[in-house]
């Protein structure tokens, strides 16, 4: 058999290899679709299943067991899944927010470019808060368990702040967006304006009004686009 050299290293020759060897096909990686999708639906049933209970027992009282066997799986499953009960929690409020569980930034779906293409403070906040009243119906009951939970968890004090956090960037560009159309009121700058949206987008204040006044979702969602223009512009004063 001949020997060649390739970089120094010996090799054998093409012609060595048997004219009659069988060459076996790679395997070829690919994705179940079935699989894929049965994955996201037990995925969408444990969120689903974690976001009743964390509402109705609160986060404490709520365990990962009692997720699984209201999700019809198994502990393991929500922990492959998930990992910790925290992180569960972060997933859920992130669902709860956004509608789903797309990897989409809220300010970057499709209401935020129909609310930049608002004419006027009217067209542009009716849009918000119609938005911000359907985000809150979903997720004002798991951000007040997570905020009973943050007292005494490190983990959950952390998601809050991070969330806060992200409720001040919804507001500054709520703010952004009114100022772009109107001007602010004497004597009230960007800052102090979106400490203000901040405050009108918490959800205990939307907790007490729908829960505690009885206020339905609509009057709400009213309620906080007149707050802002009067609070916030000249057109309101």
């Amino acid at each position: 058999m001949k020997i060649a050299c390739r970089y120094g290293f010996p090799i054998a020759n093409v012609s060595s290899v048997p004219a009659n060897a069988v060459t076996r096909p790679r395997k070829r990686n690919y994705v179940s679709v079935a699989r894929t999708q049965q994955a996201q639906q037990t995925r969408s049933r444990v969120i689903d299943s974690a976001t009743r209970l964390f509402v109705e027992r609160g986060y404490a009282r709520t365990t990962m067991r009692a997720i699984a066997a209201e999700a019809d799986v198994s502990v393991p499953t929500v922990e492959l899944l998930f990992g910790t009960k925290a992180q569960l929690l972060h997933v859920v409020l992130d669902v709860a927010i956004a509608g789903d569980d797309e990897p989409v930034p809220v300010l970057s779906r499709a209401w935020a470019n129909d609310a930049q293409s608002a004419h006027d403070v009217v067209e542009f906040l009716s849009v918000v808060a119609g938005v911000l009243r359907d985000a809150q119906v979903r997720s004002a009951g798991v951000m007040l368990a997570a905020y009973e939970a943050a007292t005494s968890d490190p983990d959950i004090h952390v998601l809050i702040a991070d969330r806060e956090s992200q409720r001040q960037r919804s507001a500054a560009w709520i703010v952004d967006g009114v100022t772009a159309r109107a001007t602010l009121r004497p004597g009230l700058d960007r800052a102090a304006a979106i400490e203000m949206v901040w405050l009108l987008m918490d959800p205990v204040i939307f907790s007490r009004l729908t829960r505690n006044r009885s206020w339905s979702t609509d009057h709400y969602a009213s309620w906080f686009a007149e707050s802002v223009t009067r609070l916030l512009t000249s057109e309101g004063a």
